[in-house]
């Protein structure tokens, strides 16, 4: 049956991106069919451990499909959460703006022009991963339309367990993140990171890669 999985991809070091490198790997991952459009530009407080289909803003983002201008929020308010396990393990709390979004992949380069980028959280939300593209076919087994992906550019270093069953204790390594790409599956026939992603990954974050995974 599968268990759904939230996977990210980031450098070693904690860095942020250039707006225009972080631009152009965003427009790479659609015009080298890794991801399919239509994308979303979201700009507040995210949360990179939000299980991207149940519970993130970046979810509702893409099966809501809101107006452009909508503030999107987490169903439960910071003071609800206080004392609450800290996510991935815990629910997390996020509000956003949807700045902007369409199917034309290079307008996503002006939207970014105009973000608070550096000075808010922002995130590209992709409807899906392309199951066209042979190697991403190849990796994952199954054609999925739920596998979105969300290249996060994070105002302030946050933490992301390298491995993380969220039915469990807290518990494992972290690794800090500003600039990374998270994508969901619920099944893949490979170990590892994606080559479609990995390729593009490396490109703009260097290598090594820092690869982890959370599920429950």
């Amino acid at each position: 049956m599968g268990i759904w999985t939230d996977a990210f991809i980031a450098p070693v070091e904690p860095v942020q991106l250039p707006v225009e490198v972080f631009g152009r790997m965003v427009v790479d991952l659609a015009r080298e069919r890794v991801v399919r459009t239509p994308w979303a530009l979201l700009a507040g407080d995210l949360c990179v451990n939000a299980s991207l289909n149940w519970e993130s803003v970046s979810g509702q983002a893409r099966w809501d499909r809101p107006e452009v201008g909508a503030v999107l929020r987490s169903e439960k308010t910071q003071a609800e959460l206080r004392g609450a396990l800290p996510p991935p393990w815990g629910e997390s709390w996020e509000q956003a703006r949807l700045l902007a979004g369409g199917e034309a992949i290079l307008q996503v380069l002006p939207a970014l022009a105009q973000a608070p980028y550096g000075h808010q959280d922002i995130a590209v939300v992709f409807d899906c991963l392309d199951f066209t593209n042979r190697s991403v076919s190849g990796h994952f087994g199954y054609e999925d339309h739920r596998t979105m992906l969300v290249c996060f550019a994070l105002a302030r270093p946050q933490n992301r367990p390298l491995a993380a069953d969220t039915t469990a204790s807290p518990r494992g390594p972290v690794h800090p993140v500003r600039s990374c790409i998270v994508h969901t599956f619920k099944h893949c026939d490979e170990d590892g990171i994606a080559p479609a992603i990995a390729s593009i990954a490396s490109r703009y974050f260097g290598r090594p890669l820092v690869h982890g995974e959370t599920w429950g």
